[in-house]
């Protein structure tokens, strides 16, 4: 498997017996289906995302990508509880690819994000 962002070879990286895919150079994460969501509830698993945030932040320009899984088109998705962390998601397979840093970030959602969440769902 290929990143979808720099093109680097994918490596398997388990975390609690839930494998993801990572990439050897930029170091963002594709997860499976519900994956990530699953990663979230669990303590220490922020561990796996070793990338450097503010690559993680140039790379997340990039926003025209093709799953590595099956190649389809993935769509850009930003979190409703945090706003400001965009992921991209397949429509086809449900995996979605986080730039580095961006699932330490997801982990470490604060009360101020569920501020932001809600301000941004009133003015809607």
């Amino acid at each position: 498997m290929q990143c979808p962002k720099c093109k680097a070879p994918m490596e398997r990286v388990s975390f609690q017996k839930v494998e993801i895919d990572r990439c050897t150079s930029c170091k963002g994460i594709f997860f499976d289906s519900m994956e990530a969501e699953r990663l979230k509830k669990m303590p220490g698993s922020e561990a796996i995302d070793v990338g450097d945030a503010d690559l993680g932040k140039r790379h997340d320009a990039i926003d025209r990508i093709r799953c590595p899984r099956d190649t389809s088109p993935m769509v850009r998705v930003v979190d409703p509880k945090q706003p400001h962390i965009w992921t991209e998601t397949c429509p086809v397979c449900f995996g979605s690819f986080f730039d580095a840093g961006e699932f330490r970030d997801f982990k470490q959602e604060t009360l101020a994000d569920l501020v932001k969440s809600w301000f941004t769902t009133e003015r809607k």
